[in-house]
């Protein structure tokens, strides 16, 4: 089987672009290791748990992000590093600023309440807990490709397991923190949804950030800039807002 693996080492244009690879196995991570070991040992790629448990082989395949451990190849799969952050070395990427941004969200607890928790509450979190922070949705993200403040799908669902968590004495800080950047930037494409390994829906996690916010007092501010600009007085069509 024939594969093709988009190269890069800065040092050496003779080892970057696309190279193609005569390949047995058909797990993709299996397969990396094989043209490491046995074609070409200067293939770089990234691997922990190869359980799909750590989330350090993201890669794309074909365009869309996966797991190289999880993955099945076919004949002629071009596989390229994950987007919207710098490429290290061939499939190896520095993803250290997109984990700087969950310390943007104050997804922590600051102190606990001295309260029982029920299973109920464990589940309410359960789902945003099991995120590899493997970066595949801000990959995927069209916000985040231009907009590197944005503190991302990643982030977000974060935000909304502390803020659910009811061990949190106070989640303030958290909604405060994801107010510029965060929600309100969103599209709502849910491009982060159909690629996240974990089955986690950060949409539909931003949606409830967006209705939490909105019963702690927040608004939408692309909704207020939305009403400036749409230029009408409803007074004119014979509508009084005061009265009944």
């Amino acid at each position: 089987m024939k594969i093709n693996i988009k190269r890069f080492n800065k040092n050496d244009n003779e080892n970057s672009g696309k190279k193609e690879y005569l390949v047995k196995n058909t797990n993709l991570l299996q397969a990396l290791i094989e043209i490491k070991t046995t074609i070409d040992n200067s293939l770089s790629y990234r691997c922990g748990c190869k359980s799909g448990v750590c989330g350090s082989c993201a890669i794309r395949v074909n365009g869309v992000e996966k797991l190289a451990c999880k993955t099945t190849i076919n004949d002629n799969d071009l596989i390229e590093p994950i987007l919207n952050t710098r490429v290290i070395r061939d499939l190896v990427v520095d993803v250290s600023h997109e984990t700087f941004l969950l310390k943007n969200t104050n997804a922590f607890i600051e102190e606990n309440k001295d309260i029982e928790i029920s299973q109920n509450d464990i589940n309410l979190i359960d789902v945003q807990s099991n995120c590899i922070l493997c970066s595949s949705c801000h990959s995927s993200c069209p916000v985040y490709s231009v907009n590197k403040s944005f503190l991302g799908p990643f982030a977000l669902s974060r935000a909304l397991r502390y803020v659910n968590d009811k061990k949190s004495m106070n989640s303030t800080t958290i909604i405060d923190s994801i107010q510029t950047n965060g929600i309100w930037d969103c599209t709502l494409c849910s491009a982060c949804t159909l690629v996240c390994p974990q089955n986690i829906d950060p949409k539909s996690d931003i949606m409830n950030l967006q209705n939490i916010s909105v019963q702690n007092g927040y608004t939408n501010p692309n909704m207020q800039s939305f009403d400036a600009n749409m230029g009408f007085d409803m007074s004119d069509m014979g509508f009084d807002p005061n009265g009944f």
